[in-house]
This record gives structure tokens, sequence and C-alpha cells, in this order.
């Protein structure tokens, strides 16, 4: 039996396909080679924008005309959307088979038993509240460089446009000891760099009552035991090479998280900040619960404590009652910290949050004026500080194949024979390509490079003469050596 597995949405929905894949193949299953060759089809489905649903609803389409063809095909409409909409999917008479939230992930193999047996189509959307499980997909990890490792799930922010806390639940944080079993288990299998996942990251309390306080402050009520997390991986996973994580709440960005930064060389100089809006009005109105004035304070005793640390961020424009002078705050807030990625939406409709209570009173023509010149504004500075960084020395993890070609940052052909182009981030998560095939053979390893050039997005570096003798060597023993085989991609969408 086979199946296929389509993902929308974050990095959260991604990891929670790779675990998917964990539970099928450990049930017998293997993965089909193009979707049109499964027995069962799972759609790993995100809400968070208005936009992915309408995606769904057209795959959903599609996939009914298959069905037409392969009447025993099995549909199934996984994450945030099955967990929003339970039944009313089966209702809606698009040939779904099954609806799965996803704290229900480990039940995916039963369940697909028991409409192969017969029974009717059926939803399961229940939270582990009492006992919450976190799965692990520790096989799917074999042959990568990175990876996703969960320390929480559920959101408590209630941040008036998320819908988050409706599709994930309540927060439920994992033992500290069981994380750091997990990633060392991950590095054993030659993952480098790993990126902690949470809804609000850096909120998180241990269940297990471990690890204590960072040392030299005790906890306070507004205090997460996050930057004690960091600090446990730190010393626990010496194999480690990199710890990212996203994506943290600006109220959680506490002195202890700070110091852990100064401190560990193992966390990059780079953090993903969402601000959402410059405008404390609007602020106010998506219930964020700080001001742009405390938000850039905290950005900047973050960069006090770690000299040349970068920033990104997300923004959403259009949001009920957002003026041109709010929008222009905003603007001006992401020029003053110099954020180097904006992630940028229009502000959509989400069922069950508190802003439906609001008029969706921006039009959609202003909305998409305003999304354009944010990213303008965002492209411009990240033009202007790579061109800064040509001719300086970077230290860049070396990931695999570029995805897009070195010279136009436009999309890599199609490898044919040698692979040439190569990519990695640096430390404070700049994209670097190596146009050089001896970097196949440093692969998974930190090098520093010359910056020889700087593209629209990315960089383009030049290993010194050692390093890449060394990958021509590697390289060579690589290509003599027996085979290894990479699993698949997932197809993935929405925030990098």
């Amino acid at each position: 039996m086979q199946y296929w597995v389509t993902t929308f949405g974050c990095q959260m929905n991604v990891h929670d396909s790779d675990r998917m894949h964990e539970v099928m193949r450990g049930a017998g299953w293997s993965e089909a080679e193009e979707a049109r060759a499964a027995d069962v089809i799972v759609l790993n489905t995100c809400s968070v924008r208005e936009k992915a649903e309408q995606k769904l609803l057209s795959e959903l389409g599609r996939l009914a005309k298959l069905k037409d063809d392969r009447p025993g095909l099995l549909l199934v409409v996984a994450g945030c959307v099955a967990q929003q909409e339970g039944d009313k999917l089966l209702a809606a008479q698009r040939g779904v088979d099954l609806v799965l939230g996803p704290d229900n992930i480990p039940e995916l193999p039963h369940l697909l038993g028991e409409l192969s047996s017969g029974a009717p189509p059926l939803t399961r959307t229940v939270f582990d509240l009492d006992a919450p499980q976190f799965l692990l997909a520790t096989s799917v990890a074999e042959g990568k460089v990175t990876s996703f490792v969960t320390t929480m799930k559920g959101c408590d922010e209630r941040c008036s446009f998320c819908v988050v806390p409706y599709t994930r639940g309540p927060e439920r944080y994992r033992p500290s000891a069981d994380i750091v079993l997990e990633i060392n288990g991950l590095v054993e299998r030659g993952v480098r760099e790993i990126t902690l996942l949470g809804q609000t990251v850096n909120s998180y309390r241990d269940p297990s009552g471990a690890p204590p306080p960072a040392p030299g402050r005790g906890a306070s009520e507004d205090e997460s035991e996050f930057a004690a997390l960091l600090r446990a991986i730190a010393a626990g996973a010496p194999g480690l090479a990199r710890l990212r994580y996203t994506s943290p709440h600006p109220r959680h960005l506490v002195p202890s998280l700070e110091r852990a930064h100064a401190e560990l060389s193992i966390l990059p100089r780079h953090v993903h900040l969402p601000v959402q809006s410059g405008s404390d009005r609007v602020l106010k109105r998506m219930i964020r619960r700080y001001t742009a004035a405390e938000y850039a304070a905290r950005a900047a005793s973050l960069r006090a404590a770690v000299p040349g640390l970068t920033l990104s961020t997300d923004v959403i424009v259009g949001f009920p009652g957002e003026t041109d002078e709010d929008f222009d705050a905003t603007l001006r807030l992401v020029e003053e910290l110099g954020f180097l990625g904006v992630f940028g939406f229009k502000y959509s409709r989400r069922p069950h949050t508190p802003a439906l209570k609001l008029a969706d009173d921006v039009p959609e023509a202003k909305k998409s004026e305003r999304l354009a010149r944010l990213f303008e504004l965002s492209e411009r500075l990240v033009v202007e500080h790579n061109a800064g960084l040509v001719g300086s020395r970077q230290r860049v993890l070396i990931e695999g194949p570029a995805k897009r070609a070195a010279s136009t940052d436009g999309p890599a052909r199609p490898h044919q024979g040698e692979v040439r182009t190569f990519t990695g981030r640096t430390d404070r998560n700049e994209i670097v390509h190596v146009d050089d095939p001896a970097a196949q053979g440093l692969v998974g390893e930190i090098v520093e490079l010359t910056v020889a050039r700087a593209l629209k997005h990315s960089l383009v570096g030049e290993l010194d003469a050692a390093d890449r003798e060394r990958g021509l060597a590697a390289a060579a023993a690589l290509a003599s050596g027996p085979r290894r085989t990479r699993l698949p991609v997932l197809s993935t969408e929405g925030r990098p």
C-alpha cells in the first residue's frame, strides 16, 4: 500500500508531515513516487491565511476527478483546516474520507484500516490535552543537514487575528530531557542544525520541573524557561553545530534569553521576531500586549547583548481600522530596526477569531498597495545589507545543492551530471551560494569563506584553497563509495 503527502503552510506543518511519514512507514506503508499512484493521499493543511484554504479547495476539486477514475482511493484532509472545519469537510461532498486533526496523527494507519474495511467517512479531531504526544520523525531526517524538533504545541496568547488557539489548542509543553534525547538521535543521523518549533516557542515551561532557572536569577512570572532549555540542549547535545528557534513572541524576549544568546555559541546571531504592526493603536486591536516602543527596546537590548545580530519579522497589512498613518508607522519601524527579511501578509478574516467583531474596512486594493510598499522597503534593506558584505569572511553551514541559481537568485536549472552550486547560511541567516563542485564534499560542515559578490536576496561565496582541496577529495570519496538513498522532499508552501 502506498501513500502521498502534500503540505501547505508553515514549518510546524512540514514537521507534522514528517511525523505522518514516520507513522505510515512504521505501519508498513511505502511512499508513492507520485500522487496519482498512491492508495491514500493526505493533504496537510494550513488555516492561518485564507489563501491556503482556497488552495486546499482547488486541490480537492482536482483530486475528486482522480477519485472518479479510482473509487478505491482514500482522501485525507489533515492539519489546521481539518481541526477548524471538522465534519463540515465531509458534509461538503468533496470526496474526503478522513478528517484528521494535528493531535491525531498517531491514529492515521488505524483509521485508514477502518476505512479500507468499509467504514464510512469519519472525523477525528481531538486534542491530547490530558496526555500530550510529541511524535518523533527521526528516520525522515536521515541524510539531512537541518531538521525540526517540537518543544511545545498550542498557544495561549489569543491574538485577535489568529486562529491557532482554536486549531492547535492551549499550550502544552514537552519535557526537556525528551527534547535533548531527540536532538541527539538526529545528530547521530548527520543533522547539524536544529530549529526548535513552537507557536510561541519562547513561552516554554518544562512539565518535568527541569531545567532550573538560568544562573544568577530566579524565574519570575514573566520569565519562561526557554533560556534554560537552550542551555540544557547546548550542554546535552555537544555534537550539534547550530540551534535556531521559531517563532518567539516579543513579550517573552526576557533578560535570561538575552544572556543565553550572549553566552551560548551554538545560537546563531539571528532571531525571527514577529512584530505584526508598528502602530500602537493597531497592536492594541491585535491584542499583542506590547507597544512599538517596547518591541524596539527589547530588540535593541538583544542586539546590545549580541553585536551584529540580525532580525527578521512578520507584518500584517490592512488589519481592520489600519489607517495610512498606522501603516506609515509600520514602515518607519521596519526601517528603524533594519529587518533583514519581512514576511508580509494581507489581513484576512479567520473563523473563531476575535477580529471577526471588527469591520474589515481596508479595501483589498489598499491592502495590496501597502504590501507592495512593505516589500519594496524590505528588499532595499536586504540589498543594502548584502552589498556591504562583499569581501567579508563568513562562517557558512553548507546545507546541500542550491534550489536557486547562484547567478540570478532565480530557480536553478535541473541538475544534469555534476552538481556545481551548493547553498548554506551564515550565523546571521544570510543565504550563501557556492558555485563549486568541491562544496559537495563539505555538506554538513561549517566553513569560513569569502563573499565574492552580492545578489538580490543572497550572497555568492568562494572557498579557500585548503577547503576546496579537502572538499574535492571528500566529494571524490563519496562518488566512489556506496550511494546513500535520499528521501523525497515534501511539497511545501508558506514561510521559510
